[in-house]
């Protein structure tokens, strides 16, 4: 057997596998210390706010220590697992950083280094133990003894004596804010969080040092260590918990920003899309799109860049640090999809200089990549403008917020048969209503009066097409 010098040992760091992205949680390692690996192997599964992605490590060697068990979160640039790419036998590395359970579990043989959607991580998945109640409890007035050394669970009860502590308990903060407790001779150690998921936040550090200054009350007036509140009990029969995390997160997050940093305003119109119905069914007939999906959303899509293309200040963004507006010349739509993870808006870059053929070849595609879970982070980023299609539900239209970064949302309902006044009588037509929010900051009521109006003129005369393309 072969001994490792720390020379041949190489540290694989979490990569930014999104855009700034800064963290990302560890779902499912696929090795074990003492496993071999090869450059382009997977070794592992993370998910970040964007995406569920798998990992290749980037060269050969014998695998010496996982860093991090599965469910923790990881900020980027921080090293998960440690490779002697020496050429000898590695020994196994104790199994305080990974699940023991998992180790009889069959590795999968000849992965290659792709991405991957929003796979679920399997039952025997462990989480990090969350902070308990020892951790908020009121401290005792007597003069605490110096802390233990941390208790390092591996599944199987207390890890030996000797075995270092896990580095999954080293206090979950930010790189900013380790360098302002660093510069401020705070120890996290000793830092209450308040963040989330035990995040130690930059106003935890500074509540720690104005702690320095308080006098302390003498250990003979103190009370007697008071009993720790029960932690609340749940009816689990009644209610299902299930943590924000990851694309829900995310999404959470930037609708909040996008409700309260956009002011949005939402106009609505309700059209006849009969012949829009019909030359859908003729589409589908032609040969040129054998193969290809054509529905609605299709010719919804091309109207909306039709409208865009004689509108181009609508596809814009506001720069808020520069002060400025942004205006696209290129369409990055965005189409809103549904996933068991949460909402996503992958988008067709450059949609407006596809083809009709084209466009349904890409949204076919984005379509089907969503449904099974491999939308990269790239996918979903970069978009302009966005459609979200709630018909499909069966609801007639909506108030959608902005994605980020960008000036307008069309909502498209349901499409139902009505009664409509068409040519001087009232007959059964095709209806539907589109509802189109927009940051009043970029657009005003013409402007986007007009998108919404030439959308639905294209709709009800599907020729407009050809005469306005």
């Amino acid at each position: 057997m072969t001994t490792m010098t720390e020379a041949s040992v190489r540290e694989f760091k979490m990569p930014d596998v999104g855009e700034g992205l800064t963290e990302a949680e560890i779902l499912k390692w696929y090795v074990q210390p003492g496993d071999t690996v090869t450059d382009g192997q997977v070794v592992c599964e993370v998910e970040t706010a964007k995406a569920a992605v798998e990992l290749p490590i980037p060269y050969d060697g014998v695998v010496r220590e996982l860093h991090f068990p599965e469910g923790t979160t990881v900020d980027v640039g921080t090293s998960i697992i440690a490779v002697d790419v020496s050429g000898g036998t590695a020994v196994a590395a104790p199994a305080a950083t990974a699940a023991p359970e998992r180790q009889e579990e069959p590795k999968p043989q000849g992965r290659q280094p792709v991405l991957v959607g929003y796979g679920v991580a399997t039952s025997s998945t462990r989480r990090r133990p969350r902070k308990g109640p020892e951790t908020t409890a009121p401290v005792p007035a007597p003069a605490a003894p110096a802390p233990a050394a941390p208790t390092v669970l591996n599944g199987h009860g207390t890890a030996p004596a000797a075995a270092p502590a896990a580095p999954q308990e080293r206090p979950l903060a930010k790189p900013p804010v380790r360098k302002l407790a660093k510069d401020l001779g705070v120890d996290l150690a000793t830092v209450t969080p308040s963040g989330p998921d035990g995040i130690i936040t930059r106003e935890d550090v500074h509540a720690a040092v104005a702690a320095r200054t308080v006098t302390p009350e003498p250990a003979v007036e103190a009370p007697a260590a008071p009993t720790p509140a029960p932690a609340p009990v749940f009816d689990t029969a009644r209610e299902t918990r299930v943590p924000v995390k990851g694309v829900r997160k995310a999404t959470a997050a930037a609708m909040v920003g996008s409700a309260f940093t956009a002011p949005h305003v939402t106009e609505f119109v309700t059209v006849d899309v009969t012949r829009t119905m019909r030359l859908v069914e003729e589409l589908k007939q032609d040969k040129e799109f054998a193969g290809l999906r054509v529905n609605p959303l299709l010719l919804i899509a091309k109207a909306l860049l039709v409208a865009i293309r004689r509108n181009p200040d609508i596809n814009a963004s506001w720069d808020e640090a520069n002060q400025e507006i942004v205006l696209k010349h290129y369409v990055n739509l965005g189409i809103a999809a549904a996933t068991p993870r949460g909402l996503i808006v992958p988008n067709i870059k450059d949609a407006h200089a596809k083809t009709l053929p084209q466009l349904a070849e890409a949204l076919g595609d984005l379509v089907a990549t969503a449904r099974e879970g491999r939308t990269s982070p790239a996918a979903m980023q970069g978009g302009t403008v966005t459609i979200t299609n709630v018909g499909v539900f069966g609801v007639d239209t909506g108030t959608p917020l902005l994605n980020p970064g960008e000036s307008a949302i069309l909502a498209v309902g349901a499409i139902k048969l009505q009664p409509w006044v068409h040519k001087g009588k009232v007959k059964p037509r095709q209806v539907t209503t589109l509802a189109l929010s927009f940051d009043h900051r970029l657009v005003d009521g013409e402007l986007g009066s007009k998108v919404l109006a030439d959308v639905a003129a294209i709709l009800e005369q599907p020729k407009r097409l050809i005469t306005w393309a």
